[in-house]
């Protein structure tokens, strides 16, 4: 029977992928890519969590970039709270000619200083402005620009925001926010402080693949990442700026309108700790611990052995991982057992997704397959009201995998791609299992609204409004956010949920890697039943 048979599918493979994430994860799970590799997990300012590459919806002759880092901050993370790492190189690489080479790198550095040193207070009264000499613990970052090899400093001394500390310290915190957006030299914009996580994804979806409201594509899911804040910098820049021929692409077909984004955090290779509390020492080359371009990569493709080598090495060298995406394990795996109906032979699908872009849309001439978050900047943005968070699956050119915009939901996304919902654009004559189009884990968007211009992110959520995830406040209501509504630390059901399905959906797409047609249906029990059925088969 064709629902029992898919209850074992689903129960096998979270069975073994639930194996993997023993070793993988302790304590706090991840999601689009965070802490989704064992040595970076112990390393949270370093840690890259989403990366985001879109043509500027209200300005469309530039493009905005948007790493985050430091994931799973809780706004209540007093009394030393949350900061980029002064000791962390942090990069956005762009490669504009499709060789698995950076071409132009921005690299940001940050410097902490401390105002007042005899007292244990982040700030002394209200945080009014980004220069009140009440805020104590004060961070300063310099941006410079790489092309090919020559280097130019775009801005010194630039300002973050505070942390939002709450109601008290800052009162008005989206006018701090806005009051670090800054112009560098050459005209960009730049933004580098907290925010809201804009990642949104049910996490429960590590809890054996369960989904609240089956088969996932009609809401009920809860937003794991619902609340937290992120460290991120955003960087708008004109096109121009980005293309190898510093010409705007006269349209998508333009040889020089593709573009590879892919992010970085480095640390130098020797750290001395001092004794007496003096600060640790650095030196020596700067050696790359976190990688992240298109999401879900790490956690779908790249086995637990060799999670720490993908976050070292360069894109240049992916060729080492191909076999994950072209053959992946679980396909056959779950095929032999369960007679699923997914793709069979060399999945070219997922390598256009993952490696070498999609023909026609976003893959450079002459690509040499790497991962990268590949933008076809001669596509423009899409109009508001056609705009889908499904992307090119949902009929949206101009949103992920072409790029990715913060509301695109890169989980739904990815599951119907990797259950073959896509493999049709490259064998036309391949009929999928009608529920691949149904995948998803209920969380339909962000649990706040993203700005409507640059930096677009939400603002960061409140320590003052915030509810520690995990517990109740009797009668607790309100946002972390002027505007938002809810309580940041019990996530709301329902489409307008988000979360951070970074290693969620890490695992759930390496699970979905190989699930092919998923039908989420039927109760927990007759899937455990059928499962243990199949196992002692």
């Amino acid at each position: 029977m064709k629902v029992a048979r898919v209850l074992n599918f689903v129960m096998a493979g979270a069975l073994v992928l639930g194996l993997a994430l023993v070793g993988l994860h302790s304590g706090q799970v991840s999601a689009s890519s965070h802490r989704e590799a064992p040595m970076i997990s112990m390393d949270p300012a370093a840690d890259n969590a989403d990366l985001y590459a879109f043509v500027s919806p209200d300005k469309p002759d530039t493009v905005t970039i948007i790493a985050t880092f430091y994931p799973f901050e809780e706004p209540v993370g007093g009394p030393n709270y949350f900061r980029f790492g002064d000791d962390v190189l942090y990069e956005l690489h762009i490669d504009n000619v499709g060789d698995a080479q950076a071409h132009i790198t921005y690299q940001f550095k940050f410097n902490t200083q401390v105002g007042n040193g005899n007292t244990f207070l982040y700030n002394t009264g209200p945080i009014e402005s980004i220069d009140s000499a009440n805020w104590n613990v004060k961070q300063f970052y310099s941006v410079t620009r790489i092309n090919n090899g020559q280097s130019t400093v775009l801005g010194q001394n630039l300002k973050t925001p505070p942390s939002n500390v709450g109601a008290k310290s800052t009162p008005n915190y989206e006018s701090l926010s806005d009051q670090a957006i800054q112009t560098l030299s050459d005209g960009s914009k730049v933004f580098a402080g907290q925010s809201d996580d804009p990642f949104f994804v049910d996490l429960n979806v590590f809890d054996l693949l369960s989904i609240r409201k089956l088969p996932g594509n009609a809401g009920g899911g809860v937003d794991g990442l619902k609340g937290y804040n992120v460290q991120t910098i955003a960087l708008q820049v004109p096109i121009t700026e980005l293309t190898a021929n510093g010409a705007k692409p006269s349209g998508p077909g333009d040889a020089n309108a593709v573009i590879g984004v892919y992010s970085t955090a480095s640390r130098q290779a020797t750290r001395v700790l001092q004794t007496g509390g003096a600060a640790p020492q650095y030196s020596g080359n700067w050696v790359q611990v976190s990688r992240l371009g298109a999401p879900l990569v790490n956690e779908v493709v790249v086995p637990l052995a060799a999670k720490d080598l993908w976050n070292s090495s360069k894109p240049a060298d992916d060729a080492q991982f191909l076999g994950g995406v072209t053959d992946p394990e679980l396909a056959h795996l779950f095929k032999a057992i369960y007679n699923i109906q997914v793709p069979t032979g060399t999945r070219d699908d997922l390598v256009a997704i993952f490696l070498t872009g999609i023909k026609g849309a976003t893959q450079p001439p002459n690509v040499k397959p790497a991962e990268e978050l590949r933008l076809n900047l001669g596509v423009p943005p899409t109009a508001p009201d056609k705009v889908s968070n499904l992307g090119v699956v949902g009929g949206d050119l101009g949103g992920y995998p072409d790029g990715r915009r913060l509301a695109d939901d890169v989980t739904d996304i990815s599951l119907k791609a990797v259950a073959g919902a896509a493999y049709p654009l490259f064998h036309p004559d391949f009929k999928p299992d009608p529920l691949a189009a149904q995948l998803g884990d209920g969380v339909d968007a962000n649990d706040a609204p993203f700005r409507s211009s640059f930096p677009y992110v939400a603002v960061a959520w409140s320590g003052t409004q915030s509810v520690p995830h995990g517990t109740q406040v009797a009668g607790g209501t309100g946002g972390g956010q002027a505007g938002g509504g809810g309580t940041p630390g019990m996530p709301r059901t329902g489409g307008t949920d988000s979360g951070h399905l970074a290693d969620v959906y890490t695992l759930a797409l390496s699970i979905l890697a190989g699930l092919g047609g998923l039908t989420l249906v039927g109760g927990y029990a007759v899937r455990r039943r059928a499962a243990g059925q199949a196992l002692r088969k």
